[in-house]
């Protein structure tokens, strides 16, 4: 049987690090997918520039409809990133009849409806493992491995940056710009570090997963999302003392009333194991009715991690080639004529417990007029600290757990506390969730 001829759209850290696997585990890959797989040409900004990985049996250019209007190759695997123009060559390659591979998050979250559709239309498949927490196979666990299961709920740490971020600042106290100007100088971060840090990079991720949990169309624009630069060290001091950690989350819960989709800092008791996963790690716990609570843990970016995902999604496009594109697993898991009209839940309705850090005078009666306020809006309180005042200061800190109750509620109860004359400055409130 002849090779799988492959075209690589992209060069860079995961475009080499897909060369490095294919290459290194090559007699190990043909035996899995039953014919050899290689890749003959590549695109690149620059075809003279030093990379981590040989590339004297690739033919190189610098323009990428060449490989995609080349009649010999078969799968086109596209490591560029971004939408724009890239969206167009993955179209440009569906209408050429190319399966598609791509790590590429951001164009399937925000175009993924088109490009399915386009795709099914042309009897292609567009594979997307590494789109999502890097090398866990967490849309194959979801899409194949729990398909026998009502998805509930599903949250991820599925963004690496802001994960560093907050290990550093709880392990060695520091403060969230100081860490975040290391990460930048580590790599972790991006010079405009924007979509790590304020949730955009999570919220591409949670919008694709949440489709494959629930059988719904692609719909970003519909996440809440809110970024970790508000968290501060006695935020994450005063958690740990509580019990708790503070992660940066993807939530994606199914209701009788919708779909929660929200990005955002997270209180999460100590003891569950993804309270646990540090550094630059990914982890998502999926709770599926039959199957109970599961977790997914690894490497979430780097080249290898990537291309694992990457190289994982081409056998598995090379061992369907020859399959009725009818019988193939769909692209979301569900079958294009059966997805849900689920409405998607806007953040006024979505329940949750949370942690409440404000600041008032030492006098008596500001604890009962906070407390009083949040009984008229039916908000139970779990747990109340009072701490010393700090140093130089005369107010003291008061943060307080609440039990589960709706965001509407707890939005209307901050902004009528703010207005107490014996409170100062801004609530500082984190959602709370037990994941159990």
């Amino acid at each position: 049987m002849k090779p799988i001829k492959i075209g690589v759209l992209g060069l860079g850290t995961v475009g080499g690090g897909t060369v490095n696997v294919l290459t290194r585990n090559a007699m190990e890959i043909t035996r899995r997918a039953g014919r050899e797989i290689i890749i003959t040409r590549a695109s690149a900004r620059s075809v003279d520039k030093q990379r981590i990985c040989a590339t004297h049996a690739i033919e190189l250019t610098t323009n990428s409809l060449e490989i995609i209007n080349d009649p010999e190759i078969d799968i086109i695997v596209e490591l560029i990133g971004g939408a724009g123009v890239v969206k167009e060559l993955v179209l440009a390659a569906i209408d050429n009849g190319k399966h598609v591979v791509t790590a590429n998050k951001l164009l399937i979250a925000q175009h993924g409806n088109e490009i399915f559709a386009r795709a099914s239309e042309k009897g292609v498949i567009v594979a997307f493992e590494a789109a999502v927490a890097g090398g866990i196979p967490i849309i194959k666990a979801l899409r194949e491995g729990l398909s026998g299961n009502q998805i509930e709920w599903l949250a991820g740490i599925i963004n690496g940056t802001s994960n560093f971020i907050l290990t550093e600042m709880r392990d060695k106290g520091r403060d969230f710009a100081d860490v975040l100007t290391e990460a930048q100088a580590l790599g972790y971060a991006e010079a405009d570090p924007t979509f790590d840090i304020q949730g955009i990079d999570a919220a591409h991720k949670l919008t694709i997963l949440a489709a494959i949990a629930f059988g719904i169309p692609l719909q970003f624009d519909k996440v809440y999302t809110e970024g970790i630069a508000n968290i501060t060290r006695l935020d994450i001091q005063y958690a740990e003392e509580l019990g708790y950690r503070i992660k940066h989350l993807g939530i994606a819960r199914k209701s009788a009333q919708g779909i929660e989709l929200r990005v955002h800092p997270t209180l999460i008791p100590q003891h569950r194991l993804i309270a646990n996963v540090n550094g630059v790690m990914n982890a998502v716990v999926v709770k599926g009715d039959a199957v109970g609570p599961t977790l997914y843990y690894g490497a979430g970016a780097g080249a290898e991690p990537t291309a694992s995902a990457v190289v994982a999604d081409i056998i598995d496009v090379v061992r369907a080639l020859t399959s009725d594109p009818d019988n193939r697993v769909p692209h979301l898991g569900f079958q294009a004529n059966a997805l849900a009209d689920i409405p998607v839940l806007s953040c006024q309705h979505f329940s949750t417990a949370y942690y409440l850090r404000l600041t008032a005078e030492d006098k008596p009666g500001v604890l009962a007029d906070v407390t009083g306020i949040l009984a008229d809006h039916n908000i139970s309180i779990e747990a109340i600290i009072q701490k010393e005042p700090l140093q130089g200061e005369t107010s003291i800190p008061i943060i307080m757990l609440t039990q589960i109750t709706f965001e509407q509620e707890m939005t209307a109860a901050i902004a009528k506390i703010e207005a107490l004359l014996t409170v100062t400055g801004k609530i500082n409130h984190i959602r709370m969730e037990t994941l159990g």
